[in-house]
């Protein structure tokens, strides 16, 4: 079956400091409801925006590949028969999170996979 990367970019929760504890637990209802249909992968949030970037020679320098105004924020990755699946399971995560959500489909590459 396809896989799909479902994520939202950081920022992009519209979240009062109030709600967390809520948010979290609804997003994960959602994993939890992932997980039980046989879905899910993996997934997770990041831990704030430092990063790192390790060339090819090993060196390891601080900072993101490319300087952007983006940044990822967390992402699900789910194994579904089809993209319409993808937006199912995407609009549940949006509901939970309180934000959009991108959907990108993975190649199929059989040695990338379990």
């Amino acid at each position: 079956m396809p896989r799909f990367m479902i994520s939202f970019n950081d920022g992009n929760m519209q979240v009062a400091d109030h709600e967390w504890e809520q948010v979290g637990e609804e997003a994960h209802a959602v994993v939890r409801e992932a997980k039980a249909a046989g879905v899910w992968v993996f997934g997770g949030g990041f831990q704030g925006f430092r990063t790192e970037t390790v060339t090819e020679d090993g060196v390891v320098m601080p900072g993101p590949i490319a300087k952007s105004d983006v940044v990822l924020g967390g992402f699900s990755i789910v194994d579904v028969a089809d993209k319409e699946q993808a937006y199912y399971w995407a609009a549940k995560i949006a509901k939970s999170c309180r934000c959009p959500q991108e959907v990108r489909e993975f190649i199929d590459d059989p040695e990338s996979v379990n």
